[in-house]
């Protein structure tokens, strides 16, 4: 009976400690069913957030007052730039004071902080590198573009990779120090929008010989071993150039100025997985880069080339293993055909800087919906900090749904959706049942646009939220038995827990023809059906 005792003790002792290790594991991104997710304290974590403007987190005192009403709108993780010219503002002596007190800061309001590591790049030029690299244009060498350097610190500069890679390092092994059993810090962007403008590439005398060097044997190789997977356009390009596997750039891309993007994508590449591997060994948590979007004829240069467009994150994961994924800046019209140029190939989709307002209010419905994306973040979230906006709406609507839809995002049953006058219906099946998505139409009025998502929540059972939209169902393969609406409820969940308000009956269901959604509202409902002959 002792015995007995002793290893059932030993045993709950055993997985105390197991559960122990898992809370206190750093953040970090786990492949949980159909989805990646960001796990934090031993559980998935859905980032409602927001980016602040670029020099609003450069003062404590500014960031004060910002973190309350930011938390009233619904946040609970601020993106925010940390820049290297603060952070080691002489060489070798780093100051960390900005660091915690924004830890501080944050977790007094019970924030999370995902930091961008602002350094040798940002928005395609290299203004927040201190000023003891700025001056050294012989150590740290630029960029030239039109015959003259500019403000633009060159990727194949060792010395500047070092100096980056020493700071960051030096960072992360301060967050591990202060942060390491809060979890505040929940990510890491590393620089930001990189890549040359004015020009396809850099075009220095050193930049012009490796240009016209052979290809490293890292690159072409992965270019084989993936040929079936790699971006299209991609791989086009090296296929209409023979798909040669050794070669020099222009030999192997083609001479134009899509093989100097690509030339200068793997430099960057190269240049930032170094930085990052510095900043892991110190402290493991998700690193990504994000991308200064161009539209699909765009030129390189008049974007930032060697940036990770879709065309070339293959390129960037050749080039190294140490950033998790890569991230689209999303202001383009078409929200849901770039979220899914990046959501593919085992990229998670995270949606660093975006719109905010009421397009905002919508996006998020389809990317945690429809793309499974572990976060959201407009930019400039410090503009409108209004708690009644469309926006705040949205994040306590999700932020209520948050545990069922991460559930439901590993299990690959939720499905969301943007509806306007150009896409106005959405199609899916789930649990064997066609549902058919359309604006919402009543008595002749017709919505303007809608937005939403629904989830599986049984065998003929639905919860679904958004406005602006209607629900028809029929079953999957068609023919008899036939699908009828048994009941709607509207309501809300609190703590995890469906808690039923009004059933909608009559007009709110058109007469059991739709399950709807008004478009003067967003609302949470559940929906039962029925068979019958």
């Amino acid at each position: 009976m002792r015995f007995n005792l002793a290893v059932l003790l030993l045993l709950a002792g055993l997985e105390t400690s197991n559960l122990l290790a898992q809370t206190n594991a750093a953040p970090h991104l786990e492949k949980r069913g159909s989805a990646t997710q960001l796990i934090v304290d031993g559980k998935p974590f859905l980032i409602l957030g927001g980016e602040l403007h670029n020099s609003s987190s450069s003062s404590l005192a500014y960031m004060k007052p910002l973190w309350a009403p930011l938390a009233a709108m619904g946040l609970n993780t601020v993106v925010t730039p940390l820049s290297w010219e603060l952070i080691e503002p002489v060489e070798g002596k780093y100051d960390f004071t900005l660091v915690d007190g924004l830890l501080a800061q944050a977790r007094e309001a019970h924030e999370r902080i995902v930091f961008l590591w602002l350094a040798t790049w940002k928005n395609g030029m290299s203004s927040y590198a201190p000023v003891w690299v700025k001056q050294d244009t012989k150590r740290f060498s630029r960029v030239v573009v039109k015959g003259e350097e500019i403000e633009l610190l060159s990727p194949a500069a060792i010395a500047t990779q070092q100096a980056d890679s020493r700071a960051f390092g030096a960072l992360m092994q301060h967050i591990q120090q202060v942060d390491a059993q809060d979890h505040t810090v929940l990510m890491m962007q590393v620089e930001n929008e990189v890549g040359v403008l004015g020009d396809s590439r850099d075009r220095s005398p050193a930049a012009d010989r490796a240009f016209n060097s052979p290809v490293p044997v890292e690159l072409t190789r992965y270019l084989k071993a993936h040929h079936d997977t790699l971006y299209p356009r991609l791989r086009e390009l090296w296929d209409a150039n023979g798909s040669k596997v050794s070669g020099t750039w222009p030999e192997i891309f083609g001479n134009t100025s899509r093989a100097d993007e690509i030339f200068m994508a793997w430099h960057y590449a190269r240049f930032i997985h170094a930085v990052a591997t510095a900043g892991k060994s110190a402290y493991d948590i998700p690193m990504y880069v994000n991308t200064w979007l161009a539209e699909n004829d765009a030129q390189p240069g008049s974007f930032p080339s060697g940036g990770p467009e879709p065309w070339v994150v293959d390129i960037w994961r050749a080039a190294g293993s140490a950033i998790d994924f890569y991230a689209p800046d999303l202001y383009a019209p078409d929200f849901v055909y770039w979220s899914r140029q990046y959501h593919r190939d085992g990229n998670p989709l995270f949606m660093p800087e975006t719109r905010g307002g009421s397009s905002g209010a919508a996006n998020v419905f389809y990317a945690v919906g429809e793309e499974a994306s572990f976060g959201f973040s407009p930019f400039a979230i410090e503009d409108n900090m209004d708690p009644k906006q469309d926006l705040a709406a949205s994040y306590r609507v999700v932020n209520s749904l948050a545990p069922l839809l991460l559930e439901h995002d590993g299990a690959g049953d939720v499905h969301g959706f943007i509806l306007d006058q150009q896409h106005p219906t959405a199609d899916f099946t789930l649990n064997g049942i066609a549902l058919h998505v359309t604006i919402d139409e009543i008595f002749g009025r017709h919505a303007e646009s809608g937005y939403g998502l629904i989830m599986a929540a049984g065998p003929e059972e639905f919860i679904g939220t958004g406005k602006g939209f209607r629900v028809s169902v029929t079953p999957a393969s068609g023919g008899a038995p036939r699908l009828g609406i048994a009941s709607i409820d509207e309501g809300t969940f609190e703590d995890g827990k469906w808690v039923p308000g009004r059933r909608l009956n009559g007009d709110e269901n058109d007469q059991g023809g739709f399950w709807r959604f008004d478009s003067r509202k967003l609302s949470t409902e559940k929906v039962k059906l029925y068979h019958f002959d």
